[in-house]
């Protein structure tokens, strides 16, 4: 799972209530899906060492395996408040009445499960016991995946530009799933590409899957399916093998009528409807993984192949960009050639390339549609042709052996032409005089050091946006988290202060008996 695909199944995950998780965690197969993809690699170890303790482990205990330095605390903070919002770490007291954490108990018996094997659970998937008469190779699952995929990116570009569609049309569920999570609005009873809509085509497609899926999921309620059972779902689907039929026969009556959906997104093959078995694309089988979602995809391959021609080649990038902001696309695929056009000025189009050029009038209508200067930047560096990726490296071993004999090192190359990178980020800002952000602004938090250490955990968590040290406060865009942290922080100082008074109190009582021995 890619970074931003993991961020987004994390955001949707941490607003979901504790008895949700409860039930989540009672399946293997998400226990570990969450372990492996979702936890940060400190959160991971701390896991694994609290996987089969007997006891709370106490906090005092926790903080002297940490290394006392900011980094060391960042990454400690970081993987603390990660494991509490996915309700894996719960508050607890050790035998001493100490402050300690403890594992979700769902989560460590089937995390235990998952790795141990064991069990009945059938969590990952019940492979047919029956051969197929015609199986499914995996090439054909790619093509298929293929197809259903460009289909919705194809409604969704076709949009905007009049004439542009995809082989496959799709349902009429999967239109109104693109209205409901606004990257189509139809107006006059036309479908017009929306903000969300352009920054959705511009991801990756591991994203824009996760990104799809988690409307799926905000809208399961509204069609009367239960939401723990497809969350359950599309984790136990990143888990099983490409290319091997499973059965139905352990599915629940939400997760059937899933079937017809993630057929229609390309995520699951299944030849009827009544249908008694089904194959995971590798759409699938890799929701939980950092593999491509759709290697040799012929949307971002440098040969002239089209979707019903795969080429057999790795994946590459296409784009050859110039420092005089001329563009070369080496592609034949209208879905690429029109994403590009929301931000360059097409000059001219060949069999297997493209010419367009980089201008402030198209950068800054890419920007009023929503697309950002860092957004564009992004797309055009991951589809780097790998000339420029080349030019790269043999920049970078320049730089690295020119600056051997020179202390500090050599900075790494860029992808892109710098200064094309810094015009498109100055185009933007010269539409941008004030940008506004909300969140929360917290003052008064205490001492000095107080206020040091709350700053740190506030950007551990990535939510610090602005930090005003000389008036003692600092703006968060999230105050969940937050206030979990100032609520233990109270609770620590109250358990000092307890411990100090009966520290004291028992002084006292000594000197009191000591008078009372010399009287």
């Amino acid at each position: 799972m890619s970074s931003t695909a993991s961020q987004r199944a994390l955001d949707y995950l941490e607003v979901l209530p504790g008895t949700t998780f409860n039930k989540l965690y009672q399946q293997p197969s998400t226990a570990l899906a969450i372990f492996r993809r979702m936890l940060p690699h400190l959160a991971k170890t701390l896991v694994m060492a609290m996987l089969y303790m007997p006891t709370p482990f106490a906090v005092s205990d926790l903080d002297i395996w940490v290394k006392p330095d900011a980094e060391s605390l960042q990454a400690r903070d970081r993987a603390l408040s990660v494991l509490q919002r996915l309700h894996i770490l719960l508050d607890a007291r050790d035998g001493a009445g100490r402050a300690a954490y403890e594992l979700s108990e769902h989560f460590a018996k089937s995390l235990r499960l998952a790795l141990t094997g064991g069990g009945d659970h059938r969590s990952f998937g019940v492979p047919c016991n029956t051969p197929d008469k015609t199986p499914m190779t995996v090439d054909y699952l790619d093509a298929f995946a293929r197809k259903q995929w460009e289909a919705i990116l194809y409604y969704v570009v076709g949009s905007a530009h009049t004439g542009l569609g995809g082989s496959v049309a799709i349902t009429p569920g999967t239109q109104l799933l693109l209205q409901t999570g606004e990257f189509v609005a139809l107006r006059n009873r036309q479908a017009h590409i929306t903000q969300s809509g352009f920054t959705f085509l511009l991801q990756d497609i591991n994203a824009q899957i996760w990104t799809l899926l988690i409307v799926y999921l905000e809208d399961s309620s509204r069609r009367d399916m239960i939401s723990v059972d497809v969350l359950s779902f599309l984790f136990t689907l990143g888990s099983l093998e490409l290319g091997i039929s499973y059965s139905t026969s352990n599915l629940t009556p939400t997760q059937l009528h899933m079937l017809d959906d993630l057929s229609d997104f390309g995520i699951i093959y299944r030849r009827t409807t009544d249908s008694t078995r089904y194959y995971p694309t590798r759409l699938a089988t890799t929701l939980t993984s950092d593999a491509p979602a759709l290697p040799n995809n012929s949307l971002t391959s440098t040969t002239t192949a089209t979707s019903n021609n795969l080429p057999t080649q790795d994946e590459k990038g296409y784009i050859i960009l110039e420092t005089n902001y001329r563009l070369y696309a080496y592609t034949s695929s209208p879905l690429l050639i029109s994403i590009l056009s929301l931000f360059t000025s097409l000059r001219a189009r060949y069999p297997n390339l493209v010419t367009a050029k980089l201008t402030k009038t198209s950068i800054q209508a890419a920007i009023h549609l929503g697309i950002t200067s860092d957004q564009i930047i992004s797309y055009l560096t991951t589809h780097a042709h790998p000339l420029m990726r080349a030019h790269q490296q043999q920049a970078q071993q320049q730089q690295q052996n020119s600056s051997a004999n020179q202390p500090g090192g050599a900075n790494n190359a860029p992808v892109l032409p710098p200064t094309v990178v810094d015009q498109i980020r100055l185009w933007q800002l010269e539409g941008e005089r004030m940008v506004s952000h909300r969140g929360y602004l917290i003052r008064d938090v205490g001492t000095a050091e107080e206020y040091d250490r709350a700053v740190r955990y506030a950007e551990a968590l990535g939510v610090l946006r602005k930090e005003f040290r000389s008036r003692g406060s600092f703006f968060v865009t999230r105050m969940d988290q937050m206030s979990g942290y100032f609520k233990g922080q109270a609770a620590r100082k109250r358990e000092a202060a307890a411990a100090g008074a009966g520290k004291k109190e028992g002084e006292f009582g000594a000197t009191v008996a000591a008078v009372k021995r010399e009287g």
